[in-house]
């Protein structure tokens, strides 16, 4: 392959190495260095993923962010944009996307490409961090997992400045989430919460007013439910699940419970490593005891949709999970439909709270097309589009005005306690304070808390190894959790929600 000649073809056969080789095909010579780089950036991408596991959908980003380096755009020609997110892609899902950006074509003119990206989260952030790596022009927009800013941020440019109405707007919780050091690395798109799915025909049944207000009380109504419907002819049904796998999915819950009984966030707003403190271990204890008694022994090994498949079919009493879940268990053939509700999960000593999650847009600073990237981002994170995702799909907004409306609250009852849980209920994993180590952090925490679950260690053990574990990785100081809910905007401890 001398000179300059090259076809697109030969292009994709040296981007995936090792694959069957492509005609080479004569065609106009490179025009210009950037086709070069990019072609070298590609080869160095794939050659990090020998497996082939991410290979396929880093290749295919790439080749489809190729052309742009390899013609000159006319003066004529629309700008086309690159989004890439890490959504849910179900068909309901994916149909209501592309009407959106439909229509933002339409209204602006500018096209949007929308990139496919790897399944887990823990793939897509080294996906995504791979493509920043590279400097290259796109993708323009970015999705980014609430917990990403502080690791990501120098990759973006600074929000702050283009919205600043709409984050005085947001609720409090969220917008900090996506700010670091004060810079606002991605806008709010939607917001999740950890919530308490409980089976209201059940409860009736077993004559309980109201979903339980504490863990102490759940432990009892989960364990009297359990045994009513096995005693049935139920035998595989239980009293709670919830996601139990050494995943960010169990950071999220062990969050929660030891948040709930005073036991801190792992590490404080003032960079204290607080997680070594009885009330933390005592959460971690009470877990475990769950497992194989309220809780089936496999849990620990769920993942949120392992959680949502036992729930769904009708073989657990209450579930631990996010908003999301609420759909599927609405759906038309569900065999739980309208037969469940939703409300903050239960208080412990100090309050009962909700791990926040979510998705933000951010623009990259290396995007050729920065104004155009603004306008997308306004335009999916607008009150407008925000109103119409949540009647199509169901997803919370990210704006407290919304759940004002008539019109959102009827069709979605639950979103009375959604909006109380993002305003006094909310907990944030320590990303922000960690920053690019919050990765080595959650991962640290997942798997101290799992080993207790499975019995490998006992709590008192598994909490001292991992103080120590966490000065090694972040070199902050020891000491007790700060006073009250650290991270939290928690104002009630109990009281009824359904």
């Amino acid at each position: 392959m001398k000179g300059s000649l090259f076809s697109f073809a030969t292009v994709s056969s040296i981007i995936c190495e090792g694959r069957p080789q492509a005609v080479i095909i004569p065609m106009e010579p490179i025009r210009s260095f950037v086709t070069l780089i990019h072609r070298v950036v590609v080869r160095r991408i794939c050659r990090l993923y020998p497996s082939g596991k991410m290979a396929g959908p880093v290749c295919v980003l790439l080749l489809s962010l190729l052309p742009q380096g390899c013609a000159r755009p006319t003066v004529h020609e629309p700008v086309t944009l690159t989004l890439l997110d890490q959504e849910w892609t179900t068909k309901t899902f994916s149909e209501a996307r592309q009407q959106e950006l439909q229509q933002f074509t339409r209204e602006t003119g500018i096209h949007v490409k929308l990139l496919a990206s790897p399944e887990s989260p823990r793939e897509q952030l080294a996906f995504w961090r791979e493509l920043l790596g590279t400097s290259a022009s796109g993708p323009d927009v970015y999705g980014l997992d609430v917990i990403w800013p502080g690791m990501l941020a120098e990759s973006f440019i600074d929000l702050k400045s283009y919205f600043a109405n709409e984050m005085s707007a947001e609720f409090p919780a969220v917008a900090a989430s996506y700010t670091v050091d004060n810079k606002l690395v991605a806008l709010p798109y939607d917001a999740n919460i950890g919530l308490l799915y409980f089976r209201t025909d059940l409860l009736r049944r077993y004559g309980y007013r109201v979903p339980p207000q504490t863990w102490d009380e759940l432990e009892r109504m989960a364990a009297r439910i359990q045994a009513g419907e096995r005693a049935k002819g139920k035998k595989e049904f239980w009293g709670f699940v919830w996601q139990g796998a050494a995943v960010e999915g169990l950071t999220c819950d062990a969050l929660e419970w030891q948040v709930s009984e005073g036991g801190g966030r792992i590490i404080e707003e003032d960079k204290t490593i607080s997680v070594n403190n009885p009330q933390a271990i005592r959460a971690w204890q009470r877990a475990a005891r769950w497992v194989g008694s309220i809780s089936p022994p496999s849990v620990v090994g769920y993942k949120e949709w392992d959680a949502v498949n036992v729930w769904v079919a009708g073989d657990a009493a209450f579930m631990r999970s996010w908003p999301m879940a609420y759909v599927d268990s609405q759906a038309t053939d569900s065999p739980i439909r309208n037969k469940f509700d939703i409300t903050l999960l239960p208080a412990g000593k100090a309050g009962r709270v909700g791990t926040l999650g979510g998705v933000g847009l951010a623009v990259s600073r290396f995007s050729a097309h920065t104004n155009e990237a603004l306008e997308l981002v306004r335009y999916l994170c607008s009150r407008k589009v925000q109103l119409e995702r949540s009647r199509v799909l169901s997803e919370p907004p990210t704006f407290p005005e919304l759940y004002e409306l008539a019109g959102l609250r009827e069709p979605n009852p639950r979103y009375a306690v959604l909006a109380q849980a993002f305003r006094t209920a909310v907990i944030s994993r320590p990303s922000s304070v960690t920053g690019k180590n919050y990765q080595d952090v959650t991962d640290a925490y997942m798997q101290a808390v799992h080993s207790v679950l499975t019995g490998e260690k006992r709590a008192l053990e598994a909490a001292a190894t991992l103080e120590k574990e966490l000065v090694r990785i972040t070199g902050f100081k020891t000491g007790p959790p700060s006073a009250g809910m650290s991270g939290t905007t928690v104002k009630e401890r109990s009281g009824p929600v359904h």
